[in-house]
């Protein structure tokens, strides 16, 4: 591993950089999942290795991050609250949206 190696990966609908040795929180991918399984990124949108960088088009064919779960949770409570003035109306909703901490184990 070089000290400046990164990818960009795509996971979620969100782009994240990420480097070996990284702790990432990423939105829940579908399916079972446990504590220490392992998972591989394969939608990797660039790899810079600190000498060459490889844009993908938009994807890199043969490109990928593996990474280990490290946590399985949910994010704070955020409160939603439709309201209309002179009527009389108020909804309030809470809602906590679940998330995967996984840490990157290699970039190949």
């Amino acid at each position: 591993m070089n000290i400046g190696e990164f990818a960009v990966i795509q996971t979620g609908g969100k782009q994240y950089k990420v480097s070996e040795g990284g702790l990432l929180s990423i939105e829940k991918i579908k399916g079972e999942y446990s504590k220490g399984d392992k998972i591989s990124f394969d939608k990797v949108l660039l790899v810079d290795d600190g000498k060459n960088t490889t844009i993908g088009t938009p994807f890199i064919t043969g490109a990928k991050v593996d990474a280990e779960i490290v946590e399985i949770g949910r994010a704070r409570k955020i409160l939603v609250v439709k309201y209309k003035q002179k009527s009389r109306y108020l909804r309030r909703n809470g809602h906590r949206q679940p998330f995967f901490k996984v840490k990157i184990l290699s970039i190949k």
